[in-house]
């Protein structure tokens, strides 16, 4: 007997203990309350729930989770996912599957905490509770699939050994881009970058000089403004992950309001014109530049993804941060501005055996760089 249990919990704002196991993290207990607050405010987005570990001394572990009906085709994109439509809308049993995912639609991890208390090898025991109560749920609501979103390459170490032992096949996500910043200033900063690209940057930056940069923690009156500036960037993409990207309308002002100074919107304006805005969730040694929204042509004519790159690295130098993630999408000027990827997987397990083995022998050809133009040629 190992002294854990495993229970679900209706939502992560049940769990006061939250951030003891997820110390120093921005995406926090106030942070997924507020995803989840507006989701259910407005009835459009995907709520979390929690799986939570107990033993004797409180709480030991913790996750959050979500429910998606999943269609296989999801990392298809261009002409593959036209033709996946076209089956989906005559057949939509076929390629979608109903799915409990560990993880979050609103963050780039898996956000897996244990209470500091835990040693190697009780946390492994405390995984196995946690999966222990998964299966149950899943189970209890006839989910297809249980799966593990987006764990970075720390928690995949810790889960491997316990998956793999349980039948989870791997299927690659998409990896996350984040610009290490050990720069004493700006100069140093351009110095490491190739001599196209620094004077490819200089040369944007002169032709900016219309752009006004404002630093706000409070929103208010700009909601509108912003949320349309950023399904206008979603618009723009060539790449479609249907549900996974949709924020609910009220995403924005919640977090505004639920991490204060912790959540800074970096305004670019043209006249009186709100250009575009930065969402940047900021911690101790790190800023996740979260969400960009761009007006469309003006962010192109006056050059703003540039601005807002040299924004952010000038941001994050001011203060002595030296980490800048920078998410999951625009690979190609991420890699070309200095940044490196950092490997997301995720982890799967179908609910019958032998389409479990089916999906585990197709993973491969379905992992999501696959389907990313800027990720064809480059290996995490």
């Amino acid at each position: 007997m190992t002294g854990f249990s495993g229970r679900i919990a209706a939502r992560v704002a049940e769990i006061a203990a939250w951030d003891t196991c997820l110390p120093g993290e921005v995406e926090s207990h106030d942070y997924y309350r507020a995803c989840d607050d507006a989701a259910a405010t407005s009835g459009i987005g995907l709520r979390c729930a929690a799986v939570v570990v107990e033993d004797a001394s409180g709480i030991a572990a913790v996750a959050p989770f979500f429910r998606l009906d999943y269609r296989l085709d999801t990392p298809l994109q261009g002409r593959l996912r036209q033709i996946a439509d076209a089956l989906f809308s005559r057949f939509p049993g076929l390629v979608t599957l109903k799915v409990i995912c560990v993880g979050s639609p609103y963050a780039e991890r898996c956000h897996l905490g244990f209470a500091p208390r835990l040693g190697a090898a009780a946390r492994q025991e405390a995984t196995r509770a946690m999966l222990a109560a998964l299966e149950q749920q899943a189970a209890r609501e006839g989910a297809h699939l249980l799966a593990f979103k987006d764990l970075a390459p720390a928690e995949d170490a810790l889960l491997a050994p316990l998956l793999d032992g349980e039948g989870f096949a791997l299927l690659g996500s998409l990896p996350v881009a984040v610009l290490d910043l050990p720069y004493p200033d700006e100069d140093g900063y351009l110095a490491s970058l190739s001599a196209a690209t620094r004077k490819d940057i200089r040369r944007k930056l002169a032709k900016a000089k219309a752009v006004r940069i404002e630093h706000r923690s409070d929103m208010t009156g700009l909601e509108d403004a912003i949320g349309n500036l950023y399904e206008s960037t979603r618009g723009q993409s060539v790449l479609d992950y249907g549900e996974l990207e949709v924020l609910p309308p009220g995403y924005f002002a919640a977090v505004s309001k639920a991490l204060g100074d912790r959540a800074l919107f970096v305004l670019y304006w043209i006249g009186e014109e709100l250009a575009a805005f930065n969402l940047l969730l900021i911690e101790p040694d790190r800023v996740i530049d979260k969400f960009l929204g761009m007006s469309y042509p003006l962010a192109r004519d006056h050059n703003l993804y540039a601005v807002s790159w040299m924004a952010n690295v000038r941001f994050c130098l001011e203060r002595g941060i030296r980490e800048l993630q920078t998410g999951q999408t625009a690979y190609a000027s991420k890699l070309r501005f200095g940044s490196r990827l950092v490997p997301s997987t995720i982890r799967f397990r179908h609910r019958n055996l032998p389409l479990q083995w089916l999906l585990g022998h197709l993973s491969p050809r379905l992992s999501f760089g696959r389907f990313d133009p800027n990720l064809a040629t480059v290996t995490p």
